[in-house]
């Protein structure tokens, strides 16, 4: 995170490309089709009872972690169809004046509201928290939680009951400790169990901390320059309940990465999960799976490594998916004020180029600084839409670049017709833009209505709960349960067509930053009635095809048998 050399960076990009880049930025800009007027996404913390404020542990020394801010997730934890909240948190600094806090796990209550259910659930356990990871490690159908932290990540096991149990220890996950951010459960070498990816930003202690400065008097928060970077790890479930580091034997290891993000896409259509990690002024990183138990690092030959004029930019969250409908996953990455976000899209032929600079995307996102990011489709017509959640790190940079400011609003990009998007951001709610300090972003449907819901956290402040509302479009939700497969189905590839529509999406875990959205699809189906085909591809091999299934429904479907259940979506707001 680089604001000392914001303006240098904008400056270079113009001189390496004259007046060409800035004169596309502007030109590209599609006229926006007709946006959806009735859409709103309305703030419902309050109303919803959730009241978690994030705890930095900050006390005036200004450490490096401070900056990083909280995660969240959507969690069904108790496996009766309504999707439940879990907040990481912080907590203060030992030997430091400051409040002992934990994490926060939120019950829905199927009528709009939440009960903190943390303390019955075990889940009551101060650390220093930053990201989460959901997935059923042990395939006893109860998603499990990871939680990175800066010392100790935790693994707690769902035991079925309502409680959650620390398995760091009896899982083999105890130690080395390191400042791990996202982490993302994935079936590596598809043998059924879920593996645990785990990234590292720098090799910092309280007693490495550096002085930093902006304005050459006070003390400033270190950008990641000054410190040593640190691998990601793969941690390789043995399907006992432990696992074992595999991330030097995997290929994986790489001291010289300062990782923010994981996404799990399949770059290259092989069927097998590749690996991309943005990182933190350093290139970010594709990971390809050579099918062995190993992968080989192409980011540079690719072209997802640097910004269009060779820049390693700072990389926060990350996200992929299929938003043009070109059969192959792009990729979004989120990144310093100053640098705008890069859309690299899969030019199908192992060469991903960034679009973002002859876009709106590029030019909205110019002075933002953006974290928590993902592909969703909010108005349900079919295209993956874009959030972005925004802020900056130290509230002393407005006095430094006035242009920029530390609270800032988020991005909401409408995918027009997988080539333009809009940002209306402003137009589905006056509390929906407001400028916030903003961290990590996750979506999911907390009252089943089938469209998705935005939840957010914020650096040190309170997480927000916005309800999507007024979506007119028909959809389909489909969650899976594995059998050959891992429980929850992570790695499958879901086709849907529609005499509209015809769509691709894969069950990840992990993408945005720090966070974990739901663990079901949502395919926007816009004026269809019904999907015509629905295809499954699991990560075992087997394939489920459906036909003509009604739409405006929740479908569970087990490998092997079909749909299992169907539930009407609730009438929407």
């Amino acid at each position: 995170m680089r604001a000392s050399r914001a303006l240098s960076v904008i400056a270079a990009v113009l001189a390496a490309s004259g007046f060409i880049l800035l004169a596309a930025v502007f030109a590209a800009s599609a006229p926006p089709a007709d946006p959806p007027e009735h859409i709103r996404f309305v703030d419902i913390t309050r109303a919803a009872g959730i009241h978690f404020v994030h705890n930095s542990g900050t006390f005036g020394k200004k450490y490096l972690p401070e900056t990083l801010g909280p995660g969240v997730a959507f969690i069904d934890y108790n496996n009766d169809g309504w999707q439940d909240l879990f907040f990481v948190n912080g907590t203060g600094w030992p030997g430091e004046p400051g409040r002992v806090t934990t994490p926060a796990l939120y019950r829905n209550n199927h009528d709009g509201t939440f009960t903190d259910v943390t303390k019955q659930t075990g889940l009551d356990i101060p650390m220093y928290g930053l990201g989460v990871a959901v997935g059923d490690y042990d395939n006893d159908g109860y998603d499990d939680l990871f939680v990175t932290a800066y010392g100790q990540s935790h693994l707690f096991h769902n035991n079925g009951n309502g409680t959650f149990t620390d398995v760091t220890k009896k899982a083999g996950l105890w130690g080395p400790h390191e400042l791990s951010t996202s982490a993302a459960w994935v079936d590596i070498d598809r043998d059924g169990r879920l593996d645990l990816l785990v990234a590292n930003y720098v090799q910092w202690t309280p007693q490495t901390d550096l002085y930093c400065t902006m304005d050459g008097v006070h003390k400033s928060f270190c950008t990641p320059e000054s410190y040593p970077g640190a691998s990601l790890r793969l941690w390789h479930n043995n399907g006992d309940g432990t696992f074992t580091d595999e991330t030097k034997k995997s290929g994986l290891s790489d001291p010289t990465s300062k990782s923010l993000g994981i996404a799990i896409l399949d770059a290259n259509q092989d069927g097998w999960p590749d690996i991309a990690v943005s990182n933190d002024t350093q290139p970010n990183k594709l990971y390809i799976n050579n099918r062995n138990g190993t992968f080989t690092e192409k980011g540079i030959p690719e072209g997802i490594a640097y910004s269009e004029d060779g820049v390693a930019r700072a990389g926060m969250g990350i996200d992929a998916i299929d938003y043009n409908r070109s059969g192959y996953p792009s990729l979004l990455v989120t990144n310093f004020s100053n640098q705008m976000i890069a859309l690299y899209q899969n030019q199908q032929n192992g060469l991903f180029v960034d679009v973002a600079p002859t876009s709106s995307i590029g030019r909205t996102s110019l002075l933002t600084l953006g974290f928590g990011c993902f592909f969703f489709d909010y108005d349900l017509d079919g295209w993956p839409d874009i959030y972005v959640a925004d802020g900056h790190l130290d509230p002393a940079i407005e006095a430094i670049q006035h242009r920029v400011h530390y609270a800032e609003p988020p991005h909401l990009y409408r995918n027009i017709d997988g080539k333009s998007f809009v940002d209306e951001a402003a137009e589905v709610g006056s509390e929906f833009d407001k400028p916030r300090v903003a961290r990590g972003a996750a979506y999911g449907d907390i009252n089943n209505d089938g469209a998705p819901d935005i939840v957010i956290t914020t650096n040190n402040g309170p997480a927000q709960l916005f309800l999507n509302e007024g979506a007119t479009n028909h959809a389909l939700r489909i969650k899976l349960v594995g059998t050959r497969s891992n429980r929850d189905g992570i790695g499958s590839v879901v086709w849907v067509q529609s005499n509209t529509t015809s769509q691709k999406q894969v069950l990840r875990s992990g993408s945005s930053y720090l966070s974990s959205s739901e663990l079901v699809l949502t395919f926007g189906l816009g004026t269809s009635t019904k999907a015509t085909v629905i295809e499954i591809h699991w990560p075992s091999g087997a394939v489920t095809k459906l036909n003509d299934v009604n739409s405006d429904q929740i479908l569970t479907v087990r490998e092997g048998s079909g749909i299992i259940h169907g539930e009407p979506f609730r009438k929407r707001a």
